[in-house]
């Protein structure tokens, strides 16, 4: 007998969910308040990172830390006012970071990280969306000589251990391989093995649209209403209630407003992000994305120009935004990368949903028969939405999963 499902979430890793669903026989709609691809997964660095293999962690370092508290630096801003909201949040992120527990976190995201291209190749594959995702790889950019010799000795083992492919290049060969980058950077490092998208938000629009081809339905609807009924769920929707036997929550950091009045308290907090567009002034296009290390921010050659992502801010969900972070990122980035115009109205702004432990919560919900969880994927939605989607799916069909899902279960918060 074939089941049906509510995905409720219409990003990279609700959409990837439903896909995995609906091959398996199941009847899914997808609910989200806005159309597919519109929240997180369009605002981010465009990403797929199958050379991560070390989550990011809080930094141990003293200098670091004293450089950060500062707070006027582009790779971390935070809200005084929402510090007290992240404080115990943040107390074990630094916990989990330690080496060793850091180590384990590694360890655990592994199976995830290395099938991460893997699997949206095999959605890509179903599609025309082949132009979007390129066999790039990505640029790790140091400015500080000494810095840059110490991590690519870190990376020339890091790749010897984990089978990845890099190439390391001094300040000539960087601008032999880039020729749109002034000087300002003392070396890089190329990760050969990720992917890069060309507009993130039109490729979760396009697996949605797959999904849609394929017989599911999108509604939209208040994930906020959804309430058991029966031996199932039921949520409210544009077109009336919608009932069925499953229902999994995929609203990245959104995803408490669901949870939290059933009765979980999973440590979900957001680190909100920027981006702009701008016109390249370089006469040479840039060709893969460069994350500037010291800097904290990525610029990215996207179909509608140069994108300029920021770090990390904390600052709650209520809170306006602050283009600081932004405008800072951007005077550092523009005399290297050429930056011209800005193409957008206004900086977008998103947020990433994070765990203290950088694991996501993918899994059954402890006490709700049919309630299942896809959520907390940390600054690799993008990357890891498709693999992990897999991985639900195969627990919700009773299928042996291709990796232990243990680590990711939602009963480590029970």
């Amino acid at each position: 007998m074939s089941k049906d499902a509510i995905v409720l979430g219409a990003g990279i890793v609700g959409v990837s969910v439903a896909l995995h669903l609906q091959a398996r026989g199941v009847r899914v709609t997808l609910v989200d308040r806005r159309a597919p691809g519109e929240e997180t997964s369009h605002g981010n660095a465009g990403l797929i990172e199958a050379s991560s293999v070390v989550p990011y962690g809080f930094p141990r370092d003293w200098r670091t830390l004293l450089r950060l508290a500062r707070n006027d630096s582009t790779m971390l801003r935070y809200d005084v006012r929402s510090l007290p909201a992240y404080a115990r949040w943040l107390a074990t992120f630094w916990r989990e970071s330690a080496p060793a527990r850091l180590a384990l976190a590694a360890r655990d995201m592994l199976p995830l990280i290395q099938r991460s291209v893997a699997e949206h190749e095999a959605l890509v594959a179903r599609t025309d969306l082949r132009e979007l995702v390129r066999p790039i790889g990505w640029l790790e950019a140091y400015r500080s000589p000494e810095q840059f010799e110490r991590e690519r000795e870190a990376a020339q083992h890091l790749a010897a251990d984990h089978g990845l492919r890099i190439e390391t290049f001094d300040a000539a060969g960087l601008r032999a391989a880039e020729a749109s980058l002034a000087e300002g950077y003392a070396g890089a490092i190329h990760w050969i093995d990720p992917a890069s998208v060309a507009d993130p938000g039109e490729l979760t629009k396009g697996y949605a649209q797959l999904f849609l081809r394929e017989g599911g339905k999108f509604v939209k609807g208040d994930a906020r209403t959804l309430r058991a009924q029966g031996s199932g769920w039921q949520v409210q929707t544009e077109d009336g209630p919608l009932s069925a036997e499953l229902a999994v929550v995929a609203m990245g950091p959104w995803s408490d407003l669901v949870t939290a009045p059933l009765g979980y308290r999973v440590p979900l907090m957001a680190k909100r992000g920027y981006h702009m567009h701008y016109a390249a002034s370089a006469g040479a296009p840039l060709l893969r994305p460069v994350v500037d290390i010291e800097g904290g921010y990525v610029v990215a050659p996207m179909r509608r120009g140069l994108r300029l992502t920021t770090g990390v801010e904390l600052a709650t969900r209520e809170r306006p935004p602050n283009y600081t972070q932004l405008d800072a990122a951007e005077r550092a980035a523009r005399p290297v990368f050429g930056l011209g115009e800005r193409l957008d109205e206004t900086p977008w702004m998103g947020m990433r949903p994070c765990t203290p432990d950088m694991r996501p919560v993918l899994g059954p919900a402890p006490r709700h028969p049919g309630l299942w969880f896809a959520f907390g994927h940390n600054h690799h939605g993008l990357t890891l939405g498709p693999v992990t989607a897999r991985l639900v799916a195969e627990q919700i069909m009773g299928e042996t999963p291709f990796t232990d899902p243990t680590p990711y279960s939602p009963l480590r918060f029970a």
